[in-house]
């Protein structure tokens, strides 16, 4: 039985507005990385929508591309556009394709995939809430990346419920490598 989805949060706070030219360069890499990753999930999602015609799997995927899309917004209105990364478009291509190769395997290799992707965005979420002091000055963006969180937790939870128990080695080398392209993404998105 799956968790029921939260659904994304449509109030923007004032964070655009505190000056973006101010953020100290810590955060910029973050929300610099965090702006790669919502890009990529976006383009999972599409990648999925391409392939799939499994009617489940393309509800799932649907409802959450546009969670993605609008945590996409949220964090774009926090950078000027001169902070992204420089490798938006490998993104772009590797997402689509983190999404369309698992959609050709069908529903289970979907689950499996976006479990592992959420699992390490909760993760790396959680790293950057730990920097932000709730009350500090940043308290506005935490409560964005907060929301963004919660949202990716309750993808990871839905995915973990429809995926079966069964997932064979190349299925769990397949969330490995998944896990760890993510991992190789933030990092050089931090610094590209």
């Amino acid at each position: 039985m799956s968790n029921p989805v939260r659904q994304p949060s449509q109030s923007v706070p004032n964070a655009a507005n505190a000056s973006r030219h101010s953020l100290p360069a810590w955060l910029i890499a973050d929300l610099r990385s965090d702006h790669a990753g919502e890009m990529g999930a976006v383009m999972i999602y599409r990648g999925i929508l391409a392939v799939s015609r499994d009617a489940a799997v393309r509800e799932f995927a649907q409802h959450h591309l546009a969670t993605e899309e609008t945590h996409l917004q949220r964090i774009t209105a926090l950078l000027q556009e001169s902070q992204h990364t420089r490798l938006l478009p490998l993104w772009r291509v590797m997402g689509w394709l983190t999404g369309a190769l698992p959609a050709m395997l069908g529903a289970n290799s979907v689950f499996v995939t976006i479990e592992a992707v959420e699992t390490f965005v909760d993760h790396h979420y959680q790293e950057q809430l730990n920097r932000i002091d709730p009350e500090g000055k940043f308290a506005d963006i935490r409560m964005i990346l907060a929301d963004c969180q919660a949202d990716e937790v309750a993808h990871r939870d839905e995915a973990r419920g429809l995926a079966t128990q069964a997932r064979g080695p190349l299925l769990s080398l397949w969330a490995f490598v998944v896990k760890s392209g993510s991992a190789a993404a933030v990092w050089a998105a931090r610094r590209i």
